[in-house]
C-alpha cells in the first residue's frame, strides 16, 4: 500500500478507549493498533521499570514506572498531531508511526533504567531498535498494519525519519519525551521544579521549512521549560544520596563480572543475569526476560554469597546502607579516601567512587542538516534561534557547564564528620 494513501480509519476504534491518568488526566487511544501495542509483553514490561532508577531512594513517592511515562508521550504526541499546525503536515501514516515511536521510544530500558546502561555497559535506543525490528510482539503489530512501519518507527527513534519535525516531535530539545518526564518526574517527587506551561507551548508551536519552530509569544514558556529542566536535574536527578544507590547497584554489576570471570561458583542461581555478565551478545528474549523484580529477588539472595564484597553490596542495596560522600576539586583528593579505606581493610576500587555529574541544560541538538536549536518564529516572519531571542538562554549556553563532583565512600565512626543526605 503506498504509504500517501494510507488511512487511519479503518483502524479506528469503534469507541475510544481512555486510561486515566496522574499528568495528562485522559490518555486518549481512537485506534486500534495503539491499543494492541499496549498489550504486547514489550510494553508490559514496563510496568516493572522505575522511571527515576534509584532516585526513589530520596523521594519515596517516585516509584512511577516507564510503562506510565511512554504512555504519557504517546498522548503528548497525539496531541502533537491533532494541532492544526502539524495535522495539515502530516499524511496518516506518518501520524501513527510518530505515534507508534512515542509509546515504544522507551521499551529498551532495563532495570533502574539509565543506571543500569552504566552498569551493565548496554544502550537503551539499540535495544528499542532491536525489539522492534526483530522478532517480537510490538514487531507483529507494527507489521500487520504495514510491511514497512517497524523499519520507520525504529528510524524515527534512530533520528533518521524522512521528515525533520517528526523527529522533533520525540527528540530534540523540546519533544514530548522531556516535556512528559520533567511535568511527571516533578509531580511524582513531590516538588516544583519541573513544573512549566505545557499548554502555552504548544500553542505557540508552528511548522516551517517541515521542521517544528515556536511563535515569538511562546519565548518565555519555553525559558521556564529551559530552567525547569536545569533544576530538575540539580535537585533530583543528580541528588547524591541517590548517585549512592546507583553507585552500589552498579559496584554490584561489576563485582558480579568479576567473579564470573574467575569462575567463581555462585550459590544463586543467576540464569537471567549471565547474558549480561558474560559480554556476549544476548537475545532480545534474554534482555525482556530482566525486569527489577528478578534484579531485586538476585540481590536479595545474593547478600548470603560467600563472597564478601558481594555479600556486604548486596546488603547495602537491599537495606539502604549506602556510601557517604564529600565534594571534592580534582582527582587527586581521591588517594586520601583510597588511603583510608584500605585501613579498614576494605577494597578501593569496590569502596570508593569517584562521581561527576555534569549538567548542560541547553545545546544543540542536531536533527539531519540543522543544528536543532529550537526555533523562533519572529513577528515579521523570519527565523531565529531560541539563544539569539532569549538573554536568559543565550547567557546558558554560552556559560560553562555546571560541575558537580564528589567522592562517595563507607565512612567509619572516627574518620570525618558524618554528613548529612
Amino acid at each position: 500500500m503506498d504509504k500517501n494513501e494510507f488511512t487511519l480509519e479503518p483502524y479506528r476504534l469503534h469507541e475510544s478507549r481512555v486510561i486515566r491518568d496522574a499528568i495528562h488526566g485522559y490518555i486518549t487511544f481512537e485506534y486500534l493498533p495503539i491499543w494492541q501495542l499496549i498489550a504486547t509483553t514489550e510494553v508490559q514490561r514496563l510496568r516493572r521499570i522505575k522511571q527515576l532508577g534509584g532516585t526513589y531512594m530520596v523521594f519515596p513517592s517516585a516509584e512511577h514506572s516507564r510503562f506510565t511515562h511512554c504512555l504519557g508521550v504517546y498522548e503528548t504526541v497525539r496531541k502533537m498531531c491533532a494541532l492544526d499546525a502539524i495535522d495539515k503536515h502530516l499524511n496518516d501514516y506518518d501520524k501513527l508511526t510518530v505515534m507508534c515511536a512515542g509509546l515504544l521510544h522507551d521499551i529498551g530500558h532495563g532495570p533502574f533504567s539509565h543506571t543500569f546502561e552504566g552498569a551493565f555497559h548496554t544502550n537503551h535506543e539499540e535495544m528499542t531498535r532491536r525489539m522492534i525490528l526483530e522478532d517480537s510482539e510490538v514487531h507483529r503489530v507494527l507489521s500487520s498494519v504495514h510491511e514497512d512501519l517497524p523499519l520507520d518507527v525504529a528510524n524515527v527513534i534512530a533520528h533518521k525519519a524522512s521528515k525533520p519535525m517528526i523527529v522533533q516531535m520525540v527528540s530534540s530539545q523540546l519533544d514530548a519525551d522531556r516535556m512528559d518526564y520533567l511535568l511527571r518526574d516533578s509531580y511524582f517527587a513531590g516538588v516544583t521544579y519541573g513544573e512549566f506551561d505545557r499548554s502555552r507551548i504548544l500553542r505557540t508551536l508552528r511548522i516551517k521549512d517541515d521542521r517544528i519552530v515556536f511563535k515569538y509569544s511562546g519565548v518565555q514558556a519555553i525559558e521556564d521549560y529551559i530552567l525547569a529542566r536545569y533544576h530538575m536535574y540539580y535537585q533530583v536527578y543528580f541528588h547524591p544520596t541517590a548517585r549512592s544507590y546507583e553507585h552500589v547497584f552498579q559496584l554490584i554489576a561489576k563485582r558480579l563480572t568479576v567473579l564470573h570471570e574467575q569462575g567463581y561458583h555462585f550459590q544463586t542461581h543467576i540464569q537471567y543475569l549471565l547474558p549480561f555478565i558474560s559480554g556476549e551478545e544476548m537475545s532480545v528474549a534474554e534482555y525482556e526476560a530482566l525486569d527489577e523484580n528478578v534484579i531485586y529477588y538476585y540481590i536479595g539472595e545474593m547478600q548470603n554469597e560467600a563472597d564478601p564484597i558481594l555479600s556486604d553490596l548486596c546488603q547495602r542495596f537491599i537495606n539502604r546502607h549506602l556510601f557517604k560522600y564529600e565534594s571534592i576539586n580534582d582527582a587527586s583528593e581521591i588517594e586520601e579516601y583510597r588511603k583510608k579505606t584500605i585501613e579498614k581493610g576494605l577494597d578501593p576500587d569496590y569502596y570508593v567512587v569517584d562521581d561527576q555529574a555534569i549538567q548542560v541544560p541547553y545545546k544543540h541538538y542536531g536533527v539531519g542538516k540543522h543544528t536543532g536549536e529550537i526555533e523562533i518564529l519572529m513577528e515579521d516572519g523570519t527565523i531565529s534561534t531560541l539563544s539569539d531571542t532569549s538573554h536568559i538562554v543565550n547567557a546558558i549556553l554560552h556559560s560553562k557547564p555546571k560541575i558537580d563532583r564528589k567522592v562517595f565512600f563507607v565512612r567509619n565512626s572516627n574518620w570525618r564528620k558524618e554528613t548529612d543526605e
